[in-house]
């Protein structure tokens, strides 16, 4: 459930610049009179390395390398951590246990899961109620919303969009009705989150110190409108 990353496309583009490069290297190196070879395997093993990344392990490198560098600047940091406590938020207040979080893809990667962090719920079970379904679309929902409600805007979502979609698809749901669900679903996170608004800040900032799902959960308890 973290921002989105281009990263296959960044990868195919990689791809398609290293052929190019490729080409200039072998008019190039002679005029600076290095061997050929040694672009040539540079560039290869990029190549090599890229698509085995992007068709075999799910852009796991790109992501890597993504979220480290723009885990530099300190704005988008503070945009994952709105998003995700918007999910823990509106999970805890729809009785969805979670299980965990992570903040960036190298945490994420640690704790066994995606590479592209998140918060960790129960999963939905197979025999799931109508309500309880609604229940997670609007978990799923909710880091959307809150990004919204703090910047007016998502960059982040569209695993979240595409998980609901599915599940929703799954369970028999024609378009038009995947679409008002999923409508309802972002009015609701809405409402509970601005409702308890003054919990989702305590907990953007206990999630920015990294505190345990425990402390998170007291953090909203002791500030939530029952």
């Amino acid at each position: 459930m973290n921002l989105d990353n281009p990263t296959k496309q960044i990868s195919l583009n990689l791809v398609a610049i290293c052929i190019f490069g490729m080409t200039i290297s072998s008019l190039v190196t002679p005029l600076l009179h290095i061997s050929s070879t040694v672009p040539i395997l540079i560039i290869f093993a990029i190549v090599v390395g890229t698509t085995i990344d992007n068709f075999f392990l799910k852009s796991i490198g790109a992501t890597l390398f993504l979220d480290a560098l723009a885990g530099t600047k300190s704005a988008y940091r503070q945009r994952i951590i709105n998003h995700e406590a918007g999910h823990f938020l509106v999970a805890y207040l729809l009785d969805i246990p979670v299980t965990g979080y992570t903040l960036s893809a190298w945490e994420s990667v640690k704790a066994g899961q995606s590479a592209q962090g998140g918060v960790m719920f129960a999963a939905p079970p197979v025999d799931i109620s109508s309500q309880l379904l609604q229940s997670y679309c609007t978990v799923w929902m909710a880091g959307i919303t809150a990004e919204k409600l703090v910047y007016d805007r998502s960059e982040g979502g569209s695993e979240d969009r595409q998980k609901l979609r599915g599940v929703l698809f799954l369970a028999g749901k024609q378009q038009q009705e995947i679409v008002q669900q999923e409508n309802l679903a972002a009015l609701k996170a809405k409402t509970l989150i601005q409702a308890n608004w003054a919990a989702y800040q305590a907990l953007v900032v206990s999630m920015g110190e990294r505190a345990s799902v425990s402390d998170c959960c007291q953090t909203i308890a002791a500030l939530t409108i029952s």
